[in-house]
């Protein structure tokens, strides 16, 4: 781990070190590169890989904390009901996230679940504004108008409203709010989350394993066994260990540098729907991510803009002294 002076120097927005953006590009691009992890566990159906997901991720994140012998945090947390609510609906939230994002990569939809988590920032803005009563920079009114056109280019694209993308983009950003009220940090958090949709997923998987439907342990010849077993297991780490790079990261690296790696996850995601799963891509589609891709760069611009005006500030007053 970082010594304190680093730590601090990640979160102000201070200078990056060489692994701290290798664990945020490890974060990021393990998140990436799931469109190529859930199709093996078929023919498990979402619901079934989403049960699997919670059960074995509780498992995964609690030997995590076992190995690192973090538990001060439990006690305060119990005894704010207000926060373990909070917390109990960012899981719920996140169950949906995982439950769509699932279903739409093994449906053959990863261009469109990429395309949530790029506007993903756009609607977090719009987030800040409606709920929080921030105020937006002109850059940040800009990039939200290009992104509320993208979807509109978007939906006459697909002949449809781009629902998937929605979801996923309005899910995690509420998420993402309920996370920031809650202030646990990003593992502690994950076993709140795990923890309480255990029960409700355990159950699921107790009722798919009598009606016959589930597949964890199951073993039908010519089509899976306990290797297809073992992948459902599988799934619980492989939701943890991106976050505990992200942890990494997070402490040695400026929110800057992390706010530009974060780009990394729907880019893969993107690139796979087009050159592994070979989905169409016609020209009012390419419109469509066009625009969202240049809202992200005003947005990005406009946050570089900032942070550097910003230190710029900061420095006066230590030459001045």
């Amino acid at each position: 781990m970082a010594d304190s002076s680093r730590s601090e120097d990640g979160r102000a927005g201070g200078t990056a070190d060489g692994r701290g953006v290798g664990y945020g590009f490890a974060a990021y691009g393990m998140w990436g590169l799931f469109p190529l992890f859930w199709p093996l566990l078929e023919p498990s159906t979402a619901d079934d890989i989403l049960a699997n997901r919670m059960v074995w991720s509780l498992v995964a994140v609690v030997l995590m904390l076992l190995v690192r012998r973090n538990w001060r945090w439990v006690r305060p947390l119990l005894a704010q009901p207000r926060r373990l609510a909070l917390a109990a609906a960012a899981a719920v939230v996140v169950s949906v996230n995982w439950g769509v994002y699932i279903w739409g990569v093994n449906s053959g939809h990863v261009v469109e679940t990429s395309l949530g988590y790029f506007i993903n920032p756009l609607v977090t803005i719009g987030f800040g504004v409606l709920m929080l009563h921030e105020r937006l920079r002109a850059a940040q009114w800009v990039a939200v108008g290009i992104g509320a056109a993208s979807v509109v280019v978007l939906t006459a694209g697909y002949g449809r409203l781009p629902w998937i993308a929605l979801t996923l983009a309005f899910s995690f950003a509420t998420y993402g709010l309920l996370k920031k009220k809650v202030g646990l940090g990003g593992i502690e958090s994950f076993a709140v989350e795990s923890a309480v949709m255990f029960p409700f997923a355990a159950g699921y998987l107790v009722y798919l394993g009598v009606t016959g439907h589930g597949t964890l342990g199951r073993t039908v010849p010519g089509s899976y066994g306990l290797g297809h077993s073992g992948l459902l297991v599988l799934s619980g780490l492989i939701s943890a260990v991106p976050l505990l790079c992200f942890g990494a990261a997070a402490i040695r690296v400026p929110l800057s540098t992390l706010g530009l790696l974060q780009y990394l996850a729907p880019v893969f995601q993107f690139l796979i729907g087009v050159t592994v799963a070979h989905e169409s891509m016609p020209p009012a589609r390419w419109a469509g991510f066009a625009l969202v891709w240049a809202a992200l760069a005003v947005l990005t611009y406009d946050g570089l803009r900032q942070l550097r005006q910003t230190r710029r500030r900061e420095a006066v007053p230590a030459v001045a002294g």
